[in-house]
């Protein structure tokens, strides 16, 4: 078992690098999370580069937006997006997106970003990055595949109010999932209300195979491969 933990910031990025040098099984993404754009300055993205150069370093994240938190000047989110997504590009590293109630923007801004990297030739166009605890529409779902990007599944799944998600998932093919944690938060059902832990992706994993009507063995085999091939681990 395999796990990726994302910075938020710089040094939560290089805290999550001191874990995976100490555990064979950790790997990291690096990167500013909107809701930290503000700690943006002239030498974060030359400490990123130096950062993503790591060997552990498996993709470029936490980054997006968020409207809902709303902690930074929209404008600014989007350009430090834009900044990290050419990082990406260069580093040929895939991208762990945030997205809260800025849907259209950040399908905007992977379109353009993918359509750029087809144009170049990029392998990562195969394997662009995944839509971290989707929480969108069957739309939006679609959309993002259609870009290679992978639909990130955590503890809501579970929730009882969550028919709407379920029925996405329902229509997604399980080779575009991930199971997510987003520890210590969003602890699936039965546990919710506790502090989130990896082990508790046991819980997605089983409520994703009950949609699907499908093993618990044949989802875990299914998106242990996914995993492989979007961190090329």
């Amino acid at each position: 078992m395999r796990f990726v933990n994302p910075g938020i910031d710089l040094q939560s990025s290089l805290a999550a690098l001191q874990i995976a040098d100490a555990h064979e099984e950790v790997f990291v993404a690096c990167g500013v999370h909107p809701n930290d754009a503000l700690t943006w300055n002239s030498d974060t993205l030359n400490e990123l580069r130096k950062l993503v150069r790591h060997p552990k370093v498996v993709a470029i994240g936490e980054i997006g937006l968020d409207y809902y938190r709303d902690r930074a000047p929209k404008e600014l989110q989007k350009r430090i997006l834009s900044e990290q997504l050419a990082l990406a590009a260069d580093a040929g590293l895939p991208v762990v997106i945030h997205n809260r109630q800025a849907t259209d923007d950040i399908l905007e801004l992977l379109t353009s970003w993918h359509a750029d990297l087809v144009s170049s030739g990029s392998p990562l166009a195969e394997r662009a990055g995944v839509l971290h605890s989707f929480s969108g529409d069957t739309v939006a779902a679609r959309k993002a595949l259609e870009i290679k990007f992978m639909i990130g599944i955590s503890g809501p799944v579970t929730y009882r109010n969550a028919d709407d998600l379920r029925r996405i998932i329902a229509s997604l093919p399980l080779s575009a999932l991930l199971i997510e944690t987003d520890a210590p938060f969003l602890t699936p059902h039965p546990h919710r209300g506790e502090r989130n832990e990896p082990a508790h992706v046991r819980w997605v994993a089983e409520k994703i195979a009950e949609i699907h009507d499908l093993p618990l063995q044949v989802v875990a085999e299914q998106t242990n491969a996914n995993s492989q091939k979007l961190f090329n681990w």
